[in-house]
């Protein structure tokens, strides 16, 4: 079953890149008395994620954390070393933490997993944008098409702050 808006967030654990390393965050970590724009994307570097989602994101994320979030998140079903390069490369003025869900737990537990074996990825998240206000979801915006940026961008988002 896929959550929904006044669902609160299941208990999940996450990996994040830190200066020592690799280091698990859970869902109260990330979420608990916090306002957090969560952006997930089936995966780092694909054309989609990478040329459309994040770009839409962070020419957004100053307006977004002026509406009061306090945090913007990026998930995504791959591992912490690719998650902190693609942060790198995307996230120039450090606005966002990212957060692996390498084993797609995170997505399974929400009910936004798909089967991407037939193009080679494995299990992968569905694209989608939600804000979280102290673990519940206030907003849940699920792409019918994993290829596009039609409801989950930031503008959408912001436009719902």
């Amino acid at each position: 079953m896929t959550i929904k808006v006044g669902d609160r967030l299941p208990e999940a654990k996450f990996i994040v890149m830190t200066e020592e390393g690799p280091k698990p965050q859970t869902t109260d970590d990330v979420f608990k008395g916090k306002k957090v724009a969560l952006f997930a994307v089936p995966g780092a570097y694909t054309g989609t994620c990478h040329k459309m989602h994040m770009p839409s994101v962070f020419q957004n994320a100053a307006a977004i954390k002026a509406k009061g979030v306090d945090t913007i998140a990026v998930v995504s079903v791959n591992d912490a070393f690719v998650m902190k390069a693609w942060k790198r490369d995307t996230d120039l003025n450090n606005e966002a933490i990212y957060l692996a869900d390498g084993n797609a737990d995170f997505a399974k537990a929400l009910g936004v997993e798909f089967d991407g074996s037939g193009h080679g990825l494995g299990t992968r998240s569905k694209r989608y944008s939600m804000l979280v206000e102290d673990g519940v979801v206030k907003t849940f915006n699920l792409e019918a098409n994993p290829g596009k940026v039609e409801v989950s961008g930031g503008d959408t988002l912001l436009g719902q702050l």
